[in-house]
C-alpha cells in the first residue's frame, strides 16, 4: 500500500492540525488495539503518527537525595535490583518512579478513524 495518494495526504494534512493535542485512533488491526490507542499527538508524517499513550513519572528529589548520609550532594536511587518477574516499565522497586512512559507509533495507512475534540 502506498502512503503517496490524495486521501492519505488530506489525512495527514487533518491529523497535522491536531499535534500537541490528546487524540484517539482506531486502526485497522484486531486485538486489544480494536479499543483505539489515546494520547498526545506528538508527530505527523507521511507513513506514521506517534501517540505519547502513557506519561512517565517525574524524578524524584531530582536536586537532592533526601538521605541523612549523603547530606544531599548525591541523589538516593533506592535499589535498583529487580527480582525475577519484576517488569522494568511499571516497577516500583526503581529509585526513579514507576513508569518509563510509553509511545506508539501508527501506520497512516492502517488508521480507520481519528478522534479529537470539536473545539
Amino acid at each position: 500500500m502506498s502512503c503517496n495518494n490524495s486521501g492519505n495526504a488530506s489525512l495527514v494534512q487533518h491529523l497535522y492540525r491536531y499535534i500537541g493535542d490528546t487524540v484517539t485512533i482506531f486502526t485497522t488491526s484486531g486485538g486489544l488495539s480494536g479499543n483505539g490507542f489515546t494520547g498526545v499527538l506528538l508527530s505527523v508524517n507521511n507513513r506514521f503518527v506517534r501517540l505519547l499513550t502513557q506519561m512517565g513519572d517525574a524524578p524524584t528529589h531530582p536536586i537532592s537525595g533526601g538521605s541523612e548520609t549523603d547530606h544531599g550532594c548525591m541523589p538516593s536511587f533506592g535499589n535498583f535490583a529487580l527480582s525475577e518477574g519484576d517488569n522494568l516499565l511499571n516497577s516500583s522497586k526503581k529509585g526513579g518512579g514507576s513508569r518509563l512512559g510509553s509511545i506508539c507509533d501508527i501506520p497512516i495507512d492502517r488508521i480507520a478513524a481519528f478522534c479529537h475534540n470539536a473545539v
